[in-house]
C-alpha cells in the first residue's frame, strides 16, 4: 500500500477542522485515503474543507457538552483539536471563560472518546490523537484555563492509552509549540496589549524565547505527524506525547 493510501477504508473525525491545524489534519488524513468528517462550530468553514477533501461536515458546538453525552460514534480515528484561547491574569480571568475552555478542550474530548471507544473496541482498531500543545507540558503566564485544560488532556490521553492499548486502540498526544494559525494570530495581539510591546516583539521575545529553532511551526508539519500516528505502523506510540516545539521542552 502506498503512502497515499495508508488510511484507505478508515473513517476519521477531526474537531476544529475548519481552519488551522484541524484543516491541515483533515487534508492530510484524506490524502492518505481516509474518509474525514470535519467538525467545527463554523459550519461554513467545516463545509468548505469537507467539500475540498470529499468528506463530511458536522456543524457542532462542542462546548455544549450536555448534547454530547448520549452520542455513539463509529470512527476509526478521532483527532481532538478544537480549542480557543483567552489571555488574562488569574485575578482578572473571567470564570465563564475558564469554564468554556475546560468544557471545549477537556470535557468534550472525554465525551467524544467515550462515544467512540466501544465501536473502536469492536473493530479491533482505533486511533485517538489529542492536539495538546506544549502548554500541556509547560506553563505560561496569563493562560490559566488553556494550560489547565491541556495538562488535563495529557492525563486523559494516558488513561485511555492504558485502558485501550491491549485492544488495538492507541491514544497519543501531539504537543506543538506556537503554530501559524488564526488562534496564534489572536494571541499575538493579546500579548502585545498585555506586555505593552509590538506584535513582532511578542513573536521574538515571548513566543520564540525558549526555542532553539526561531520560527513558528506550520499546520502541515503537525498534520504530517498526526497522519503517521493514525496509521497501522504507530501501534507502539500508544501513551506517548510527541513535541514539535523547536527545542522548547529540551530545556
Amino acid at each position: 500500500m502506498g503512502a497515499d493510501a495508508m488510511l484507505a477504508e478508515r473513517r476519521a473525525l477531526v474537531t476544529g477542522g475548519g481552519s488551522g491545524i484541524g484543516a491541515a489534519t483533515a487534508r492530510a488524513l484524506a490524502a492518505a485515503g481516509a474518509t474525514v468528517t470535519v467538525a467545527d462550530i463554523d459550519v461554513h468553514a467545516a463545509g468548505r474543507i469537507a467539500d475540498e477533501i470529499g468528506g463530511h461536515a458536522w456543524g457542532v458546538d462542542l462546548s455544549d457538552t450536555a448534547s454530547l453525552e448520549g452520542l455513539s460514534l463509529d470512527y476509526h480515528i478521532l483527532v481532538n483539536n478544537a480549542g480557543v484561547q483567552h489571555v488574562a491574569p488569574v485575578e482578572h480571568f473571567p470564570p465563564e471563560k475558564f469554564r468554556l475552555i475546560m468544557a471545549l478542550m477537556l470535557e468534550a474530548p472525554f465525551l467524544l472518546a467515550r462515544a467512540v471507544l466501544p465501536w473502536m473496541y469492536a473493530a479491533g482498531f482505533g486511533r485517538i490523537v489529542n492536539i495538546t500543545s506544549v502548554h500541556g507540558l509547560r506553563a505560561s503566564p496569563f493562560k490559566a484555563a488553556y494550560v489547565a485544560a491541556k495538562h488535563g488532556l495529557e492525563g486523559l490521553s494516558k488513561v485511555i492509552a492504558l485502558e485501550a492499548g491491549g485492544r488495538g486502540v492507541t491514544s497519543t498526544c501531539v504537543s506543538p509549540g506556537y503554530v501559524r494559525t488564526p488562534l496564534v494570530d489572536d494571541q499575538i495581539a493579546d500579548q502585545a496589549r498585555i506586555h505593552g510591546i509590538s506584535e513582532q516583539e511578542v513573536v521574538e521575545r515571548v513566543f520564540l524565547a525558549e526555542t532553539a529553532v526561531k520560527r513558528l511551526a506550520e499546520p502541515e508539519e503537525v498534520a504530517d505527524l498526526v497522519r503517521w500516528l493514525c496509521s497501522d505502523k504507530a501501534g507502539l506510540a500508544n501513551g506517548s506525547s510527541f513535541t514539535l516545539d523547536g527545542g522548547w521542552t529540551a530545556r
